[in-house]
C-alpha cells in the first residue's frame, strides 16, 4: 500500500506534540525583524513574544514564505524516507506565496504531490491537516486525504478582532482605506476570512464588546453540528481565556469531549495582527 506524507507549514498552528503524534512535517515560514531573518516555530527562531515586542517598538517586521527549493527538498526527504505520494496542505493562497511554492516544488518532486490551498490560515487550516491526517491513519488515499482537508477549511469560520488594523494595512493584508477608516473611527474591527482574504465583519466600540460579538458569532457558526473550536491571540491571554471559558460552556453539547484549543498565534501571523488580537475558528467535523 503507498505511503503517503502529510506535510504543512507554521502558520497551520499545530502544537509539535500534535505534528509529531500524527507524523506531519511543518515547514517554517521566515519573519523579518529589522535586516535579520528567522524561522518560526523552531528552536532559536522567531517567537510571538519578540514579534510583539517589535511592534510595540515600531520595528520594521514581516514575514516570507518557504523557496520553492525549500519545499522540493521536504518533499524529496519524504520520498528518501519511503513516502510514495505527498499531500500538501498550506495557508491560504491570497495571504502568502506559499501555496505557490508548493506547486513549484511539485513539479520538480520525484513523487506525486498533491497541493491543498485551504483558503485559511491558523488552526482553521491545522483542523483540515488533522482531518487530512485522520483519513491516511484509517487507509485512505491521498486524494481522499486531500478532499477531506478542503472539506473541512471550506466549512471553518475564521473570525478575529484587532486593536488596530495599522499591521495588517502594512503587510498588504487590508486595504488602506479600511485601516484608516478603522483608526478614524476609534473601533475594534471584528474580521473573517471571506474566501481566503481578510474581509471586515463589523465595527464595535470597545474590546469588550468585541469578545461578545465573537462568542455570539461562534455559537452561531457551529449551529446543531459536531464542532472542533481553537482560540487563539497575542499578548493578550486573559481575553482569549474568557471567550474559550464562555464558549466550553456554550458549546458543551457540540464540543462533546473535545476541548477549546487555546493558544498564541505564531510569530508569522502576530507580524500581521498586532498585540491585542483575538481570534476564534470554528471547524464543523466531517465524516
Amino acid at each position: 500500500m503507498p505511503r503517503t506524507a502529510l506535510v504543512t507549514d507554521s502558520t497551520a498552528s499545530l502544537p509539535p506534540e500534535v505534528a509529531e503524534k500524527h507524523g506531519i512535517v511543518v515547514v517554517p515560514l521566515q519573519v523579518v525583524i529589522g535586516a535579520k531573518s528567522y524561522d518560526e516555530g523552531v528552536e532559536g527562531g522567531a517567537t510571538p513574544e519578540t514579534v510583539a515586542a517589535a511592534l510595540r517598538e515600531w520595528k520594521p517586521v514581516s514575514s516570507s514564505r518557504p523557496t520553492p527549493a525549500a519545499m522540493l527538498e521536504v518533499y524529496e526527504k519524504a520520498a528518501a524516507a519511503g513516502a510514495d505520494e505527498v499531500v500538501s496542505i498550506h495557508v491560504s493562497s491570497e495571504l502568502s506565496g506559499t501555496y505557490e511554492s508548493a506547486q513549484l516544488a511539485a513539479k520538480e518532486a520525484t513523487v506525486p504531490v498533491t497541493t491543498v490551498d485551504s483558503r485559511q490560515v491558523g488552526m482553521a487550516t491545522g483542523f483540515g491537516v488533522l482531518s487530512a491526517a485522520e483519513v491516511l491513519a484509517s487507509g485512505g488515499s491521498a486524494a481522499d486525504a486531500a478532499e477531506a482537508a478542503r472539506r473541512r477549511t471550506t466549512g471553518s469560520t475564521s473570525l478575529f478582532y484587532v486593536d488596530t488594523l495599522e499591521y495588517l494595512r502594512r503587510g498588504g493584508r487590508i486595504g488602506a482605506a479600511a485601516a484608516l477608516l478603522g483608526s478614524a473611527l476609534a473601533v475594534k474591527p471584528l474580521l473573517t476570512l471571506d474566501n481566503g482574504r481578510v474581509g471586515m465583519l463589523e465595527k464595535v466600540r470597545t474590546a469588550g464588546r468585541a469578545l461578545s460579538r465573537l462568542e455570539e458569532l461562534a455559537v452561531t457558526a457551529a449551529g446543531s453540528g459536531q464542532v472542533d473550536v481553537a482560540v487563539a491571540h497575542l499578548a493578550n491571554p486573559e481575553r482569549a481565556e474568557l471567550l474559550a471559558s464562555k464558549l466550553r460552556e456554550r458549546l458543551s453539547t457540540n464540543l462533546g469531549p473535545r476541548e477549546v484549543v487555546v493558544g498564541e498565534v505564531g510569530a508569522v501571523i502576530g507580524a500581521h495582527v498586532g498585540p491585542g488580537m483575538v481570534a476564534v475558528v470554528v471547524s464543523p467535523r466531517v465524516s
